[in-house]
């Protein structure tokens, strides 16, 4: 790296940190708080993921979306990383602090490329600005994060070893506690999340096309040797309540629709339901609070070369009802391309996804009937992942 482009990078690193502290003053006790991991290593290229010729670092940002306006609070560099589901932020169920994981890194000897990364971010949520409290190691390919509700363990699925790492949380602080081995390196653990009442874990394996049922007792979390199949490669999954959880399959690439999944968390044993056709590439999944809906960030070819036959100018936010065990397709809206994660508030009537190639927020109004965009907001790193505290 040239002088000049350290320089540039440090004024952009400055750029990216500024905030407004007079928001963040007040940020911390907000009802309507949404953290977002920006990579900014990587970019589109005609269908390709490649590495940025002047990278820029990888942020956090927190961000302010009451009544569907959106706020930047303030931001702190910590790796993040556009590889794998989503939701590779999880927040505390009281807010104090997020987690934020990073599953690829620039190649130490070859910046060009990008190789796993293992990095697990403590962010304090409470200073002004946020800060990082602790930096940790998880797995290599770190991606999925979530927290149980009681606020004591924290699972991290890890793509490139094919494990999950469980931690212990006291105090705010983190401790490792173990990994859970889940196939081979290449079953691709993807992202894990707690049943509601944290007795039991659901992992999706894109690798392998599996979800795998974990077993929680106090800090002691082991594999059931139970796996649902859903669809081809299964890649986020949601649980809001107790009674169902929904998972994306987002398939081969190979330009055919893909789907999502419904699994009734209260059969004996728990088992996949529904599943129904969404488009080409369901990149994430999201319940709404009430438990009344799905909304669904799909890819629709907008990743790909604009020359393929499945190439498509937009990504699609689809909203499905669910009544029972059934899906049903409500409404959609048009957003950017390669368009990430979505979270909704906390009352189920907005919805904001995230678009990397346009570096943007999208916020989303909902009726029940309708998606209408109410505002929009300009990252200067491109969002990758994102969560707000689970209901």
């Amino acid at each position: 790296m040239t002088a000049a482009l350290r320089k540039r990078t440090r004024r952009a690193a400055c750029a990216l940190i500024s905030t407004s502290l007079a928001g963040l003053a007040n940020f911390a006790a907000h009802a309507e708080i949404v953290v977002t991991a920006n990579d900014g290593k990587m970019v589109l290229e005609n269908g390709s993921a490649v590495v940025r010729k002047q990278p820029l670092p990888d942020t956090v940002s927190v961000i302010d979306f009451t009544d569907g306006a959106l706020k930047l609070l303030g931001e702190v560099p910590a790796p993040a990383s556009v590889v794998g589901p989503p939701p590779s932020v999880a927040i505390a169920p009281d807010g104090a602090f997020a987690l934020v994981t990073g599953a690829m890194k620039l190649d130490p000897a070859d910046p060009t490329k990008t190789v796993p990364d293992d990095k697990l971010s403590v962010i304090d949520l409470k200073s002004t600005p946020p800060k990082v409290l602790a930096t940790l190691q998880a797995g290599a390919g770190a991606a999925g994060v979530s927290i149980n509700r009681a606020g004591t363990l924290a699972l991290v699925a890890n793509r490139s070893e094919g494990t999950v790492s469980v931690f212990t949380i006291s105090g705010g602080t983190l401790a490792p506690v173990g990994k859970i081995q889940l196939g081979d390196a290449k079953s691709g653990p993807s992202h894990a999340v707690f049943s509601h009442d944290g007795a039991t874990a659901l992992v999706t394996r894109d690798g392998d096309s599996k979800i795998s049922l974990l077993t929680v007792d106090g800090s002691k979390v082991e594999y059931a040797k139970r796996d649902l199949s859903a669809g081809i490669r299964p890649y986020d999954i949601d649980l809001t309540g107790s009674a169902a959880a929904i998972v994306g399959n987002v398939g081969a690439s190979s330009g055919d629709n893909d789907s999502i999944s419904l699994i009734d968390m209260t059969a004996k044993p728990i088992r996949v339901v529904t599943t129904v056709t969404v488009g080409q590439t369901p990149e994430a999944v999201k319940m709404s609070p009430d438990g009344n809906y799905v909304a669904v960030t799909v890819m629709n070819g907008s990743n790909k070369p604009s020359a393929s036959p499945f190439f498509n100018d937009f990504g699609l936010l689809k909203v499905y009802k669910i009544s029972g065990t059934d899906l049903t397709p409500v409404t959609e809206a048009k957003i950017g391309h390669w368009c990430q994660g979505m979270v909704w508030s906390k009352d189920s009537k907005y919805v904001v996804a995230q678009c990397m190639v346009e570096n943007e927020l999208i916020a989303f109004s909902f009726d029940g009937n309708a998606l209408n965009k109410t505002s929009t907001l300009k990252m200067q790193v491109s969002p990758a992942g994102i969560r707000t505290a689970e209901p």
